[in-house]
């Protein structure tokens, strides 16, 4: 039976993992494990160790204690906000472009968004 903490860490695993455009493979390869045991710790079935959830993190740019952030209490985890952008997949697929983009013209791209968030 999977914990609710695991659960919760495999799902932010996997959301950045697809916010940086890696696949498991990708993941895997750079931390040095099978892709097999990447979707068992994206699905909370495997815990990830110390040790291994630190190679993660540096693979995916982010510090630990990203992949704790939303939890409440002792391994409850807490609901969504209303609104919560990571639980809407267009929003994520949004951002994940709007990274891809190079920085001037992101920049720019940003600055537009500004612009016409202020008319509207």
């Amino acid at each position: 039976m999977k914990h609710p903490v695991d659960a919760h860490v495999g799902k932010r695993i996997r959301h950045r993992r697809w916010m940086v455009g890696m696949t498991q493979q990708q993941l895997a390869d750079k931390v040095g494990i099978k892709f097999q045991q990447i979707q068992k710790y994206e699905t909370g079935m495997n815990r990830v160790s110390a040790s291994r959830l630190w190679d993660i993190a540096e693979a995916l740019g982010v510090s630990i204690s990203f992949f704790f952030e939303g939890l409440k209490g002792e391994g409850v985890q807490a609901p969504a906000p209303a609104g919560d952008i990571l639980a809407d997949k267009e929003a994520l697929e949004l951002v994940r472009s709007y990274y891809a983009i190079p920085e001037a013209q992101r920049r720019r791209l940003f600055d537009l968004a500004r612009v016409l968030s202020d008319v509207a």
